[in-house]
């Protein structure tokens, strides 16, 4: 897949799993509104990611992000917007995914007994700048 259409797929995801996330908060399916939502920003880090080249499968982009802008892949004007994503991306990480899938195994909760609709609005505004921000990023980029 060309570096255009992995980032075209990628921004795709980012969409279906922000609406994805939206409905479920609409329907009070609170594990699975901050699920969707991070599998959103998951998949905005990617998108930018795919800016560079080709993206591994990785739950934890953001690292990916942080060690692209300390090697200078992108430039000044993009730099402070990929920041900005990265930590969108480590608020909303691998952790985060363990937990919507597993729930807290040592304390014997389930997903659905650790997320509440405050859980859900944060995780659903974090995705909706995610994805405003790798929209911007990835906008008009040279491919």
């Amino acid at each position: 897949m060309t570096e255009k259409k992995q980032v075209a797929y990628r921004l795709k995801l980012v969409r279906g799993f922000l609406d994805e996330s939206r409905q479920d908060v609409a329907l009070r399916r609170w594990r699975s509104a901050v699920d969707n939502a991070q599998l959103s920003v998951e998949n905005a880090a990617k998108a930018v990611l795919a800016l560079l080249g080709p993206v591994g499968r990785t739950h934890n982009p953001a690292t990916l992000l942080r060690q692209a802008l300390d090697r200078g892949a992108f430039t000044n004007e993009k730099s402070e917007q990929v920041r900005q994503l990265a930590e969108q991306a480590e608020l909303l990480g691998p952790a985060m995914h363990m937990q919507t899938d597993y729930g807290d195994e040592p304390e014997g909760r389930s997903p659905w007994e650790l997320f509440g609709e405050n859980d859900a609005s944060r995780a659903l505004a974090i995705a909706e700048r995610a994805a405003q921000l790798a929209e911007e990023i990835t906008k008009g980029a040279p491919l």
